[in-house]
């Protein structure tokens, strides 16, 4: 919702005034809980006088737009939740010491969180609503996207290298260490210079956790679910740069997409959460729950972030990964409109059930089931053909092309597991350094495929891949038009598809010529660096084993592949020329030779 103001000085100022109360509310907190060494007493009576000042910054500045806005209805209806929340503040406040927390500890406790929540709830609204702003301020909303990533893997590397984000006896991370980390998390690739689950403690480990999740949705529609959630309706401007940004059709549906992706989102994490708690044995309650949410979460966002240094692979016989982790990596790799698509194909089957059992006068109305769009059939049967290719080559490699002549019995499961990861996740359940040449050729090429658009996964995406073989097919048939399930492509769809291949080609030969010549002293084979690369561009995560030893160079390489690979080398150019003024003439053709 777009407020209007009476002095647009005065709300530049505020605006001003709000982003430096933020910055200063997230050193508080880095200084309170970022470091090993306690505060001394008197050192933390002064932060937490500072974080009630900003307190009082914030409900000054919300006064002062009280009676600076031009519709006072409009902004308590952008605002209705401060209310409540300043409410529960003062309960907390005034509450703590009579009512409750009757210890002299415990209410200082009480206050202190009270306040620290207040201070971050704020925080976290203006950041959400703020990237919204950004996205339809009439600029080329990639832009916003791209910076938005950019201020997340910053800002998750500053957190990862305060002291207390080192497991106990650990080092603090090098600043090329913790970038590598946080773009890794940040666009849910999973390679690791680090041992998630042995150098991160507790805290490293929420804050990677915390940069998955928001990766993975996005921070921009991130933001957009914040403000829907808060009851604040999406103006025509902002449902249009979501609209950009969600790759949907129609701006009507833009509220019900996010709000989908939302609840979606936290239902599929909380059932594989659930689903996984009987699989780490015996360890205690609150162990198991975080391992079974942070391992949820990392499939569902295809980000192969593991707890365990081997990730799957002392798991590779336990029902879990194969019933609850691969489903969860399908449905995060399918993408959102498609899963959006589906659930609204069931909604109608399941209405259409109920309407012919109680009303007898519809069964005889003309009313047609909802039809499966193209875009979602052509996931859908890409996807499942992958899986089963994938796996049938997986087996036939590892039994027949070992290069040593030993035979390895396949195992169906961990082939079908591999094909399923290789294209969005990076999880394995077996070692990919001691797999067979031709199995690491395959992965390369399912991670160079990679997932659906609109979801969580990198690579050139799953309706490309079609695309480009229909339009191949289409030129062996002598057919004017690319066609698919009795549909038309447009020939703008066919350039774009053939763009983004050419593109993720010319990145992908570009990262691993660079990897040779920086990792040159290591010795790695050629093979290591392009499953590298091709990891590192898929937003995958698999590795031989190397990623560890890489150089800095190395490091910066593959930091620059995983920001390419998940914002989408299309995405980059198209902000980059979006000012550009298309032509209005056309040149004379003329015919040329190919092939």
């Amino acid at each position: 919702m777009q407020l209007h103001y009476k002095n647009n000085r005065l709300e530049r100022i505020l605006i001003g005034v709000n982003a430096l109360t933020a910055a200063v509310v997230t050193a508080s907190f880095v200084v309170l809980f970022g470091f090993d060494e306690p505060l001394l007493p008197k050192q933390e009576q002064i932060l937490y006088a500072v974080q009630v000042a900003l307190l009082c910054v914030f409900i000054v500045e919300k006064i002062i737009r009280l009676f600076n806005v031009v519709s006072k209805a409009e902004f308590w209806g952008a605002n209705w939740f401060e209310v409540p929340l300043l409410f529960g503040l003062l309960v907390a406040v005034f509450g703590a010491g009579r009512w409750f927390a009757l210890g002299q500890a415990e209410t200082s406790a009480v206050r202190h969180l009270a306040v620290g929540i207040y201070l971050l709830t704020q925080v976290v609204t203006k950041l959400c609503r703020t990237c919204v702003n950004l996205a339809a301020s009439g600029k080329n909303p990639t832009r916003t996207l791209i910076a938005s990533f950019l201020f997340l893997i910053i800002s998750g590397a500053g957190l990862l290298m305060l002291p207390r984000a080192a497991n106990e006896g650990k080092e603090s991370l090098r600043l090329v260490d913790a970038l590598f980390t946080a773009t890794s998390a940040t666009c849910v690739t999973g390679l690791i210079v680090k041992d998630t689950g042995r150098d991160f403690s507790l805290m490293g480990q929420v804050v990677i956790l915390g940069l998955i999740q928001l990766g993975g949705l996005g921070i921009v529609v991130f933001g957009a679910v914040i403000a829907l959630l808060l009851g604040q309706a999406l103006s025509v401007r902002e449902s249009v740069a979501m609209q950009d940004l969600l790759s949907a059709r129609t701006l009507s549906r833009i509220g019900n997409m996010i709000a989908f992706i939302f609840v979606g989102t936290v239902l599929i994490e909380a059932v594989g959460a659930v689903s996984l708690l009987g699989m780490w044995g015996d360890a205690n309650v609150h162990e198991r729950w975080f391992c079974s949410i942070f391992h949820s979460i990392s499939a569902f966002c295809n980000a192969g972030f593991s707890l365990f240094s081997d990730s799957f692979v002392s798991y590779n016989r336990s029902w879990g990964v194969y019933v609850v982790v691969c489903p969860l990596i399908i449905l995060g790799g399918l993408g959102f409109s498609v899963l959006y698509d589906l659930g609204n194909i069931l909604a109608n089957r399941v209405r259409r059930f109920f309407k012919r059992r109680l009303n007898k006068q519809y069964r005889f109305s003309m009313e047609a089931p909802k039809r499966m769009r193209l875009q979602t059939k052509i996931v859908l049967s890409v996807s499942a053909g992958l899986i089963v290719l994938g796996a049938a080559a997986i087996l036939l490699f590892e039994r027949y092309a070992k290069g040593d002549g030993s035979v390895q019995e396949p195992d169906v499961f961990g082939a079908l597991f591999q094909s399923i990861t290789a294209r969005t996740a990076g999880f394995n359940t077996v070692d990919i350094s001691a797999m067979s040449a031709s199995s690491r050729l395959v992965l390369i090429l399912f991670m160079f495929i990679g997932g659906s658009p609109g979801s969580t996964a990198g690579g050139i995406k799953t309706v490309t891949l079609a695309v480009v073989i229909m339009t191949v097919v289409a030129a062996l048939r002598k057919r004017s038009e690319v066609e698919m399930f009795r549909r038309s492509v447009r020939i703008v769809v066919v350039g774009r598809a053939i763009t983004v291949t050419l593109l993720f080609v010319a990145v992908l030969f570009a990262a691993t010529l660079a990897l040779s010549i920086s990792e040159n002293s290591n010795g790695f084979t050629m093979s290591d660096i392009m499953f590298e690369a091709g990891s590192a561009l898929g937003t995958v995560g698999l590795t031989t084993g190397i990623t560890p030893e890489l150089t800095d160079a190395g490091k910066l390489i593959i930091i620059a592949a995983m920001l390419i690979g998940r914002l989408g080398p299309l995405t980059l150019l198209a902000a980059l020329t979006f000012n550009l003024t298309p032509v209005r003439y056309n040149y004379p053709d003329e015919a040329i030779i190919v092939g």
